[in-house]
């Protein structure tokens, strides 16, 4: 069986742990969805000492499925229908939502085309009859998935600028333990995403660029009033920042800056050196009245352009909430301050105009236009936000990425180096 073989699951992109020795491959459970076709579980063993580690494998004739075998409408089928699907060991449990019709309404499963996408991360995606995307989580993580979590909240809210779901697949092992396997949701016609669109626009027109910057403002803001429609909802609440928050998240911000100082060397670790009491300083002034005052809520969690759908007819849906795939999944769930969210994509802008500005058909004053469209955007997200909290969440963010330039891109190192001076003299 191809996925027992070290070498091949090694080579996979959703394979999490390519730098671990594996030492053992198991199959640990297997259930059948057609004469042809089965979801396995299978363990993975590691000879560092850490913890194993779980990933579904979906198999026709023990092979990964193409497209047109029938795999993924059968999983389509069972999630769509509320069906239970026995293994040898657990089960596999479907959960509609109470809407799925709405999303299903005129479609034959069994007719669909199964087309694969090919741009591949911790996931595996599946268009269905150009109607259904079908999502499947290859790493078995126990807990709740946000992704499927938020995403049945947001349909459940009517907010229509997220895929609506059309169900689930949840994995329980013999224990009783469950994981999320997979998710299915409409599926939206896009012309690639906001980050595409917003490096056309600044090539193309700037002023178009601001413009988009706008209505992803907006978008924002609707989205955290969706995510914050239902606080008797327990897993959504909405209140006031504790004490012991604020405190964790400025001990979060100033971890990410020693990680930064740790990762760089040279005149960049000199320069972030120098900038360092500045940057702790800007810290403390920033969370410092933050507790008791600033509403914390769930938040998407990893927000930039690439999250956009830049749709067809216009517009863009929200997408992938899993969070920061490399922190635990309670962590993700946890409420936190809308204003990450904020952060993040005030940043991702930051990086559109330096990735466009030396492509631009015309000088692009990179520094100028990305004032005008950061206050564009929070213009349109509005409300009466602490300013001194999201200056302290972009710095942190800043920091995060000098840590990951000099440890995969280094010669984009001096663009987060950058935006630390500019973020502590403001």
């Amino acid at each position: 069986m191809i996925h027992l073989e070290p070498g091949w699951l090694a080579s996979q992109r959703w394979f999490r742990s390519k730098q671990r020795p594996i030492t053992r491959i198991d199959q640990i459970d297997r259930a059948a969805l057609t004469e042809r076709a089965a979801l396995a579980v299978i363990r993975v063993s590691y000879g560092d000492g850490a913890s194993d580690e779980r990933y579904l494998a979906p198999l026709v004739d023990d092979r990964e499925p193409a497209d047109d075998e029938g795999a993924w409408r059968a999983l389509a089928h069972l999630m769509a229908s509320g069906t239970a699907l026995a293994g040898e060991r657990g089960r596999f449990e479907a959960a509609p939502p109470v809407d799925a019709a709405a999303v299903l309404t005129g479609m034959a499963l069994e007719d669909c085309a199964e087309r694969r996408l090919r741009v591949e991360q911790s996931n595996t995606s599946v268009v269905l009859g150009e109607r259904l995307i079908l999502k499947l989580y290859r790493l078995l993580e126990p807990g709740e998935n946000p992704d499927v979590e938020v995403n049945a909240f947001l349909t459940a809210a009517g907010f229509a600028d997220t895929p609506a779901v059309a169900g689930s697949l949840t994995y329980v092992d013999s224990a009783g333990t469950r994981s999320a396997a997979a998710m299915l949701q409409a599926f939206v016609r896009s012309q690639g995403d906001a980050w595409t669109a917003m490096l056309g626009a600044l090539a193309a027109d700037p002023p178009s660029a601001t413009r988009i910057a706008a209505e992803v403002g907006e978008l924002t803001h609707r989205l955290h009033v969706a995510l914050a429609s239902n606080p008797d909802d327990p897993a959504f609440p909405v209140r006031a920042a504790t004490v012991d928050e604020v405190r964790h998240w400025q001990a979060s911000a100033e971890h990410q800056l020693r990680l930064a100082l740790r990762a760089v060397t040279g005149d960049a670790r000199e320069q972030l050196a120098r900038l360092a009491p500045q940057v702790r300083a800007s810290f403390a002034e920033g969370f410092e009245l933050a507790a008791g005052t600033t509403p914390v809520s769930r938040i998407h969690g990893d927000y930039h352009l690439g999250q956009l759908l830049a749709r067809t007819g216009g517009g863009y849906s929200v997408i992938d909430f899993e969070g920061e795939p490399a922190r635990p999944l309670p962590e993700r769930r946890t409420p936190a301050s809308p204003l990450r969210d904020v952060a993040g994509m005030l940043r991702s802008l930051d990086y559109a105009v330096r990735t466009a500005a030396p492509d631009s058909t015309d000088e692009l004053d990179a520094t100028g236009w990305l004032a005008g469209a950061q206050a564009a955007f929070l213009t349109a997200y509005g409300g009466d936000f602490d300013r001194g909290l999201l200056a302290a969440f972009e710095l942190e963010k800043a920091c995060y990425e000098v840590r990951y330039e000099a440890n995969n891109r280094p010669d984009w190192l001096w663009l987060p180096l950058a935006a630390v001076a500019r973020l502590t003299t403001r």
